[in-house]
């Protein structure tokens, strides 16, 4: 008797495991169950080992629990990401904040606005060969430098050199295509590229220029005050799911912590988007990036993503030395701090 006892003791603590698991189980479907929103994300550019907070965010389930169903896609440049995102086609994109300032002073202009800002420095910079005696930002004078069409990085060259003496007639620019340009460095054609410190420097170092040979001279080292790469976000979007866009500020931050913390993981998840795909590459570039651009003193004062509004004013002032405002926009008109968490949680440790 006793024995069946102890059977019927077992089975019935059987049954409340089961049904404890079974009840769990409703409960987690029920709450993953909630509508998710749909986020089309639009990358201005070529993926690259740069963007890996935004894989490892969606690896690791973080915009899944922001209730958030985010897809990747890729526009040829910022313009057309920024078009996309006006129209609607793109809730959200990482373009250049540059441009969007440029692009903001159309009369038609959406009133499209920065959310987030991952590169805090932009990654302009003029890469040279000091073999060709160069070592500091004055010594382009009477130099030629490789520039690739649509180069962003040419907008903020007027300003630049008058802010550093230098006489911009005096310095030979040589329009190339983007995929020699490195090359035609490499091979002593030029004596130096216009491009981003974290492509074109890692680049031509992995095809076999000595790095004792390259300087890279990054135009925020000169002066230069703009921002990088931003997070836009399409207006009406915004507006009617503002916890969206927080939420995906959220998994992004969660995303760069994730990367700093796991480098080699980022660069593996990153590379593993890229045709031909070379880690130990990407990683070198993803340590670039984050020394360079992304943990710079201003983000480990004041938090990840925000800008600080007088320099961002000075950066405008900066563009308009080489670009005739219709109508100049103040800092308020390019970015949004309202989708921001509070500091205590951007700072990074």
């Amino acid at each position: 008797m006793s024995g069946f006892k102890t059977i019927a003791l077992h089975c019935l603590l059987a049954l409340a495991i089961s049904f404890a698991a079974l009840t769990a189980r409703e409960a987690t479907g029920a709450e993953s169950g909630a509508p998710s929103t749909a986020i089309h994300f639009t990358f201005d550019r070529p993926i690259d080992a740069s963007m890996a907070p935004f894989f490892l965010a969606a690896k690791d389930g973080r915009f899944g629990a922001e209730r958030l169903n985010v897809s990747f896609n890729r526009a040829s440049g910022s313009p057309e990401a920024l078009a996309r995102v006006a129209k609607g086609d793109s809730e959200l994109a990482l373009v250049d904040i540059n441009e969007l300032i440029r692009f903001r002073d159309k009369d038609d202009a959406a009133p499209v606005k920065a959310v987030f800002m991952l590169f805090n420095r932009a990654p302009y910079a003029i890469i040279a060969r000091r073999s060709r005696g160069i070592h500091l930002l004055p010594d382009l004078d009477g130099k030629t430098v490789g520039v690739a069409d649509g180069d962003l990085s040419m907008r903020l060259w007027p300003a630049l050199a008058q802010q550093n003496g230098i006489k911009a007639s005096r310095v030979k620019f040589h329009k190339v295509g983007a995929a020699v340009r490195e090359p035609i460095l490499s091979a002593g054609q030029v004596d130096a590229v216009a491009g981003f410190s974290y492509i074109s420097a890692v680049n031509l170092r992995d095809r076999g220029v000595p790095a004792a040979d390259l300087v890279v001279l990054r135009y925020a080292d000169y002066g230069c005050e703009a921002y990088g790469f931003a997070v836009v976000v399409n207006p009406a979007f915004a507006t009617a799911k503002p916890d969206a866009v927080k939420g995906f500020v959220r998994a992004l931050i969660a995303g760069i912590n994730a990367t700093v913390r796991e480098p080699g993981r980022a660069a593996e998840e990153a590379a593993s988007r890229i045709e031909d795909r070379d880690r130990n590459l990407e990683l070198e570039r993803l340590r670039t990036v984050l020394a360079d651009n992304v943990l710079t003193d201003e983000v480990k004062r004041n938090g990840l993503g925000g800008v600080e509004p007088a320099r961002l004013e000075r950066s405008i002032d900066q563009i308009a030395q080489d670009f005739k405002f219709h109508k100049r926009p103040a800092a308020g008109d390019i970015f949004d701090d309202q989708f921001l968490p509070a500091v205590a949680e951007r700072l990074i440790n």
